[in-house]
């Protein structure tokens, strides 16, 4: 096949067989390895084209002068934009002039700029977000560890006092930090920091109660307080107090209602009556 080249062009063309009998095939396929479309007229193959362009983010041109399915993708265009502004709409709808032609490849070219910086944004989008998650995953790790070490390093039985106290405390503490930030985790638009701060107010608030629970039930416990056996119980609380806190904020928001248990209406007082049939003689 000839195109016709002038003797000195920089351009060249390879000629590709395709497997496919059929043009549409290679030619829609082909689309989504192209800088650039162009779009003149033209009927539903061109339209589709240009969708999939549109659909792809490719940088398209539809010049709307001379109608078709052209003239289809700039309207198209208009409500999608991708990375086309309210300057190049108004010029591919333009009327045809000598101009034409250079401004429709300066069009192209800002389109092309534009998409660069928004796959550039988008990356590094990607990469803080990635960066993020694995700072998220980091302190679940460190806070879970500390806590086990101060499972581990809890003192002996003896009077409360500030050192074990606030090993009482805090290694339960850094358990529910440690559960809320996995939990967090599963979210799409998650933010660790904010999931710490819940994390900590969810444990904070019930390893107060089940010690206060504990001070009801045993009045002198704070006289042989037994840090070590105390946080084999409050360390798996308040992991999951950290890790449950957001699934009951978020019910408790929407307003849920939990469905009342089986037989409940039975101790409600309101049991169905049973309707009783004489026998027949």
């Amino acid at each position: 096949m000839d195109f016709e080249l002038d003797e000195g062009s920089h351009v060249t063309v390879d000629v590709v067989r395709d497997t496919s009998g059929e043009w549409e095939v290679a030619y829609y396929r082909t689309l989504l390895a192209c800088d650039g479309v162009l779009l003149m007229g033209g009927g539903q193959s061109t339209r589709v084209a240009g969708i999939i362009a549109l659909a792809q983010r490719i940088p398209v041109l539809p010049v709307a002068a001379f109608g078709g399915g052209a003239s289809q993708v700039w309207i198209n265009l208009d409500k999608v934009r991708n990375d086309a502004d309210d300057t190049d709409i108004a010029l591919l709808g333009d009327n045809w002039s000598a101009q034409s032609a250079a401004r429709l490849v300066a069009c192209l070219l800002r389109q092309r700029e534009r998409g660069a910086a928004y796959r550039k944004a988008a990356a590094s989008q990607k990469r803080s977000a990635a960066w993020a998650a694995f700072l998220g995953w980091l302190v679940a790790v460190l806070c879970m560890a500390a806590a086990v070490a101060g499972l581990v390093t809890a003192g002996p039985t003896k009077a409360a006092g500030p050192k074990n106290l606030t090993m009482l405390i805090c290694a339960p503490l850094l358990a529910s930090i440690a559960g809320a930030v996995i939990r967090n985790s599963f979210v799409a638009e998650s933010s660790w920091p904010r999931a710490c701060v819940r994390g900590l107010g969810a444990g904070l608030v019930t390893i107060l109660l089940y010690v206060a629970s504990q001070l009801l039930s045993v009045p002198n416990l704070l006289e042989r307080l037994d840090v070590r056996r105390l946080l084999f119980i409050t360390i798996p609380l308040g992991f999951t107090a950290g890790f449950t806190f957001d699934l009951v904020f978020d019910r408790l928001r929407s307003g849920a209602v939990a469905s009342p248990p089986p037989g409940s209406e039975l101790l409600s007082g309101s049991a169905p009556s049973v309707s009783q049939q004489e026998p027949c003689g």
